[in-house]
């Protein structure tokens, strides 16, 4: 059967096109193929599951870890107009229940569940109810990941027991080793690898050492004084110490932590998706199902135990697509303390392994992403000019000699050794392994002796970190090389390295000005407060549902005064025009039609008229937002000699008061925030008007 799948890609998600391999995942799934997607934070992996799931007559199930992100994706899904539902613990039998009789009665498109709420709807998982499974945050089934769940162990019975439902198992982040593991355990050996790029190219890449950690963070949050972003911390006590200090400096933050009790991290949460609090200071349990694009910034206040957290952590920023920044503190003492941490672990070894990976992404001297990208399997060959590393470009020396002589002894030894293995052959030890293996009788036995044995670690790490060989870690680490390693032995391929760093550089690095915006910000800040005043009355939560920031972006870029000009804009689908188009465009005309006197004639003629707010808002069918706008304006201009009767002495002075503070008049989100939403914003717009009216 022919699926007619780029209508329905506009119709239910707003969007003109695929990203990468979504249509051909989307197509697999509708043949009844597995599949296995890698595919980057932000890159759309739930779409190549939720799309099928409209096709397909029966329901799709997803298995998912966390609470938090059911709810989120399904309160998405139902503001798309796609019947979704979640099954789960926080849920009366009666709830339970009810959602059962809709599957059933195939009412339910798609339905989440947690691993261990599976054996409760056993009678449901047959060829009668079920055309699809969606194994969400896959790499929590290995031990091999970053995220290992016991409970994602057990769910190999489902191909057993529905061999011809196609099942498709999607996570952001695992090394080769976890996708293996993840394919051997779900028993889908035929499963098709979509790996889609790892490269964030938005983010922009930073380590610091950890001197003075809380006085930079507080230096580089005052250059971003707009922006929403996470600090993650190793401890507890860490996120409310940072918090604290946050706050105390006039910073908007929140602690987040486990030790919390369940209604606090909600309401925590639900600040931060509302934007009612800019930073989040927590430990790694803050994040995964977070619904939020315009996080801006990830700061890490300890290094993660693994490259794998890392990168799905900073993947939190900047998932609209536009310009975000991650930081990263390293010192030694967090080394200690994650060793602790380890310590009598089941994959102790490995996960050790893989912290001495991250330690090294750490100290590298080569570009930042090429170590990313490399460490997942996708080599670059190019600098990725936004790092740190390569806007402040250490000297390097001539590595290719240093490079053979390595590689060629990795390849001698049949990719059976691990890094102290290599180094000790090079340097013609005579150690018991050494000489058990017959290593000496090796051609490069010894060729590297003028190296010292910390010195050729150094080199093999940069060889490593750009992509001439890979740590196999699920072969005890052995070094295995790539396509590059065979260029530089056999095709003149150069290799720079640095001379080994004696002392470590102290002075942070500059902090990277801001990108230039590319649409027209006073109109973004003006569909914003439509969408918060839109939010409030009908109880949508988070914001996102009605329209997240990047569909602001482009409606403030281009500008649509037309349904079907806002049907182009991106993530705008039929439903949502239905909803709330009407709102937002004439928000747009009357902001295009700025210093026009159409819009804002009208307005006055029934102001003069005697009309409230309510009934002037009615009679022209716009939101009561917009009206008080056009008073505001109508008063700047001098076509109405006062605002006494929407806003009293009183509350001028509180906002002539805050001003003091807040040291503009311009934007009226800081105006919001420091009353603590208690002051509405068209309060806060007729004061400022006034006292901006009285300056000139």
């Amino acid at each position: 059967m022919a699926f007619e799948i780029l209508p329905t890609l506009k119709k239910y998600f707003g969007y003109d096109t695929f990203r990468a391999d979504q249509e051909n995942i989307i197509k697999d799934v509708l043949e009844a193929k597995d599949a296995l997607v890698i595919m980057p934070t932000g890159g759309g992996k739930s779409l190549c599951y939720q799309l099928p799931a409209i096709h397909l007559p029966k329901t799709t199930l997803v298995v998912s870890p966390l609470i938090a992100l059911m709810k989120d994706q399904v309160d998405s899904l139902r503001a798309n107009g796609i019947s979704a539902a979640y099954y789960n613990s926080t849920q009366t039998a009666e709830e339970q229940n009810a959602i059962v009789e809709r599957v059933v009665k195939k009412d339910i498109k798609l339905l989440y569940i947690a691993p261990e709420s599976l054996g409760n709807i056993q009678f449901l998982l047959n060829y009668e109810y079920i055309d699809c499974i969606a194994i969400d945050e896959a790499h929590c089934i290995s031990s091999w990941g970053h995220d290992f769940r016991p409970s994602y162990q057990n769910l190999g019975f489902l191909k057993k027991q529905l061999p011809n439902i196609p099942i498709i198992a999607l996570t952001a982040t695992a090394d080769a080793a976890t996708r293996e593991d993840i394919v051997a355990q779900l028993h889908i050996p035929n499963a098709k690898r979509y790996l889609s790029s790892f490269d964030r190219a938005n983010i922009y890449m930073e380590v610091r050492p950890s001197d003075k950690r809380v006085q930079q963070i507080i230096k580089f949050v005052k250059k971003r004084p707009d922006y929403s972003g996470i600090i993650y911390c190793l401890s507890r006590k860490s996120t409310e110490n940072v918090a604290k200090k946050l706050v105390d400096a006039g910073f908007s933050a929140e602690a987040y932590h486990a030790g919390l009790q369940p209604e606090d991290r909600e309401t925590i949460q639900d600040n931060f998706i509302q934007d009612k609090t800019k930073i989040i200071c927590a430990t790694t349990a803050f994040g995964m199902g977070i619904d939020k694009s315009n996080i801006r910034f990830v700061i890490h206040f300890n290094m993660p135990k693994n490259i794998e957290g890392y990168y799905q952590e900073i993947g939190r920023a900047g998932r609209d697509g536009t310009a975000a920044e991650a930081l990263l503190f390293y010192s030694y003492a967090d080394i200690i303390q994650l060793e602790r941490f380890m310590l009598g672990a089941a994959n102790e070894e490995m996960q050790r392994s893989k912290m001495e990976r991250m330690k090294q992404f750490a100290e590298a001297t080569s570009c930042r992403r090429r170590i990313l990208l490399n460490y997942f399997g996708e080599i670059s060959e190019k600098d990725c000019k936004h790092c740190d590393v390569c806007l402040n470009p250490p000297s390097f020396i001539d590595g290719t000699l240093l490079a053979q002589k390595a590689l060629s002894t990795i390849y001698r030894v049949r990719e059976k050794e691990g890094v102290h293995a290599i180094v000790d052959i090079l340097r013609g030890a005579k150690n018991q392994h050494t000489l058990e293996n017959n290593y000496a009788s090796l051609s490069t036995y010894g060729i590297g002796r003028e190296v010292s044995w910390r010195d050729w670690q150094h080199y093999l790490i940069q060889f490593i970190n750009q992509g001439l060989c890979t740590i196999a870690f699920h072969k005890d680490n052995h070094l295995e090389l790539t396509h590059l390693a065979h260029d530089v032995l056999f095709k003149g391929l150069k290799i720079k390295v640095t001379e080994p760093i004696t002392k470590r550089r102290k002075t942070p690095l500059p902090i990277r000005e801001s990108v230039k915006k590319s649409y027209d910000e006073a109109l973004f800040e003006k569909l914003k407060e439509v969408r918060l005043a839109i939010s409030k009355e009908q109880n949508l939560r988070p914001v996102s549902l009605i329209f997240n920031d990047a569909s602001l972006k482009d409606m403030a870029a281009k500008k649509p005064t037309t349904t079907s000009e806002f049907l182009k804009i991106s993530g705008v689908i039929q439903h949502k025009l239905n909803l709330f188009g009407r709102v937002f465009i004439e928000e747009i005309k009357n902001h295009v039609s700025f210093g026009k006197a159409d819009t804002y004639q009208k307005t006055l003629l029934l102001h003069k008229k005697g009309k409230t707010i309510e009934e002037i808002a009615l009679k022209r069918k716009l939101h009561e937002t917009t009206i008080y706008s056009h008073i505001a304006k109508l008063y700047e201009e001098n076509k109405i000699d006062s605002l006494d009767a929407y806003i009293s002495k009183s509350e001028i002075e509180k906002i002539r008061e805050a001003s003091k503070v807040l040291e503009t008049k311009e934007k009226l989100k800081p105006y919001y925030d420091y009353f603590e939403e208690q002051v509405p914003y068209h309060i806060i717009r007729l004061g400022l008007t006034i006292l901006n009216k009285k300056e000139a």
